[in-house]
């Protein structure tokens, strides 16, 4: 449109541009692949940022699921005051004051878990 001047122009810049954005193929939606013991496997969007919060390493497949690969437990061993036929007698029950080694005493075994 001309300023001031009353008349009126027209302009096609591309022409064909609407019918080649019509007829443009579909865009596929993304896919996203984790890695889990070697293999990958394909999984959503949400899986996939589970997988990154957690890390791929911590993942195995459990009845065809990822999942979290469980803690491993850890094998503590506790010394406990068990009774036995010799052992120590303590001072006011207080077992940092032995006060003999005789018969009917306690004695510091170790228990696993």
């Amino acid at each position: 449109m001309s300023a001031g001047f009353g008349t009126t122009t027209t302009r096609s810049y591309m022409p064909g541009l609407f019918e080649a954005l019509a007829n443009r193929p579909k865009k596929e939606p993304k896919k996203f692949y984790i890695t889990v013991d070697g293999e990958e496997h394909e999984v959503t969007l949400e899986k996939k940022k589970w997988a990154q919060q957690h890390g791929e390493d911590n993942l195995i497949i459990k009845d065809d699921e990822i999942v979290l690969r469980p803690k491993p437990r850890p094998k503590t061993q506790y010394s406990t005051l068990v009774e036995s036929d010799k052992g120590y007698v303590f001072h006011d029950d207080d077992i940092h004051w032995p006060k003999s080694i005789q018969e009917g005493g306690v004695t510091w075994q170790i228990e696993s878990e």
